[in-house]
Formats: C-alpha cells, structure tokens, sequence
C-alpha cells in the first residue's frame, strides 16, 4: 500500500479541571487513593493516526511541546499498541498529535492523546471494541484517561478511575494561567506526603479513602458558579505551591483581578481561575495578559473523546 491510500482517522479529547480534589492517606502499595471532581474543559488535543508499517509519533501545537516524548513511551504509542493486541494487528500506525492542552500541567493532556487515540485506532482498524472494553484499556494507561473519553463532570474515586457521573447544568468561564515549566505529578504527591509528616500533630488524620463533598455535587447541579467558587479545593494545592512559590503569586494577581476563585489545577502548574460570566472572564483574561502570563480561556464541561466529524 502506498502513502497515498493508506487510511488515517482523527479523533479530539479534552482536558480537564479538577473542581475538587482530595487525596487518602499513603498505602502500602506506594499510591493515594483520592476523590476528584473532574471538569472536561474546551482545551483539546487532535490526534491523527494513519496506517504504517510500525509505530511513530509527531507532536506539534500551541503549547510547548518539548517535554512530550516522541518515542515508544509516548502515551499514544502504547495506547495503540493496546488496541493492536486486541485488534491481533501486526501493522502500525503514525501518531500525529496536536496539543491545545498544556504539557506536565495538571490537566491531563497525556491522558486526552492516549483517549483520543484509542478511539481514532479503533475505527482506524475496525476492531469495534464495546464501551466497557475501551475503558478497560483506558484503566490500563491511567488514572485520567477514562475520564477523557467520558468528557463532561464525574466524579471519580480510587485512583481517579473508578468514574460515576456527576449531574450538572449550565457552563462555567474558566481563565486559564499556563507555565512555562512542568510539575512531576509524581514529586507533588511526595511534597504533600512530606507536608503531612511535617504537619501530623496540626492536622486532622488523613482519611484513607476520601469523597467528594457534597456542597461540590451541590453547586455542580445547580450550575452556579458562585456556589462552585466557595467549594474548589485540591489537597495537592499546598505541595505545588511549596515546590513552586510563584504560582501564589499568580493566584493572588487573579483573584485581585475579579477571579471568583482561582485553584491550582491537579498536580500544577496551570492555575484555573472560575469567573462569573463571560465578560468577567475576558477582563480577568486582560489583566493577566497584562501580566505577561500565558493565559487562556475555556469553558466547561464538554463532551468527551470523539472521532472528528462526529
């Protein structure tokens, strides 16, 4: 088959902002169980995957992309490599990823390629893999990635896996403040571990597995994001701040600037700011541009992993 016939399929997923995020206490087997009320946001990355004869990715986009690998641990690749076992292929494909959604920014971009590029592979090959078995594959690859094919708002618990939907209504104005540096998700959680040993005698003990409040479920029914601003918490916000001081900088400048809140989102370093409406959030856009931040606007929620021209 020549380059000229082979078939490619594109898919888009997006990412997301962690509403709410509490993190259980640290167990044996080295992980947290937590409890996360996600929020799929209109930052999304486009993935194009066309047949070959092995596997390759390219990354390009708005974002900067040096820190994504373009070999076989890229996240993509082995998400392909998933639905080829499934698939008994012994082809491959050529990845081409293009990133709205930051990189090692607390808002799970790595986990929209590897959704987005499990779906493109399915009707790439015509394997036709059934909802539960995606999300299977999905569980394989990482703790967000189901979240990224349901899109929308879940809550999820466990590892952040384990997915129920989360009723809501109406849209929220998100005004997004994105680094020019990575925070290792891995490096956040020993920061906050080590912030809680500091802290033991201050502190109330940590509940091995957590949920999510229920005034969190309660503003996200009711669409307000008032409501919602009163309740944003993310325990994991205290150990990005101490490995990276400047970003208190950034949320005080936004909340000065008429943010209703702002939080760190995930393990950082992107900082959410929920504004009131769309006018506010294009103030709030200004004044931090103004700023020489890198900012963003995105709203929320929206829908999940889709095949391009669905």
């Amino acid at each position: 088959m020549t380059s000229a016939t082979r078939r490619s399929v594109a898919a888009r997923a997006p990412g997301k902002v962690n509403v709410f995020l509490r993190v259980g206490s640290l167990q044996s087997d080295g992980y947290h169980d937590v409890a996360i009320a996600y929020q799929a946001v209109s930052l999304v990355d486009e993935v194009r995957v066309t047949e070959a004869d092995g596997y390759s990715v390219t990354v390009t986009g708005n974002v900067d992309v040096s820190r994504v690998p373009t070999d076989r641990s890229n996240i993509a690749v082995t998400a392909a490599r998933l639905v080829a076992e499934r698939a008994g292929s012994r082809g491959g494909v050529r990845i081409e990823i293009d990133k709205r959604v930051p990189v090692t920014g607390g808002m799970g971009g790595g986990s929209a390629d590897a959704a987005a590029t499990l779906i493109a592979v399915d009707e790439l090959w015509g394997v036709g893999l059934p909802r539960e078995e995606l999300f299977a594959l999905a569980r394989q690859l990482g703790a967000d990635v189901p979240f990224a094919l349901t899109g929308g708002t879940a809550i999820g618990t466990g590892r952040g896996d384990e997915l129920s939907p989360a009723l809501a209504q109406g849209s929220f104005q998100w005004v997004l403040v994105l680094a020019d540096f990575g925070l290792s998700t891995p490096q956040v959680y020993r920061e906050l571990d080590a912030h809680r040993a500091r802290h033991v005698q201050d502190i109330h003990p940590v509940d091995p597995r957590p949920v999510v409040d229920a005034d969190v479920l309660q503003a996200l029914r009711a669409g307000e994001p008032r409501m919602l601003a009163d309740v944003l918490h993310n325990d994991l916000q205290a150990a990005a701040l101490h490995l990276e001081p400047s970003l208190a900088r950034v949320l005080e400048l936004g909340e000065r600037n008429g943010a209703l809140a702002g939080i760190v989102s995930g393990s950082g370093p992107t900082v959410a700011f929920l504004a009131e409406n769309l006018d506010a959030a294009l103030e709030l856009q200004v004044a931090l541009s103004a700023a020489r931040y890198h900012v963003v606007r995105a709203t929320g929620p929206v829908h999940g992993a889709r095949l391009l021209g669905d």
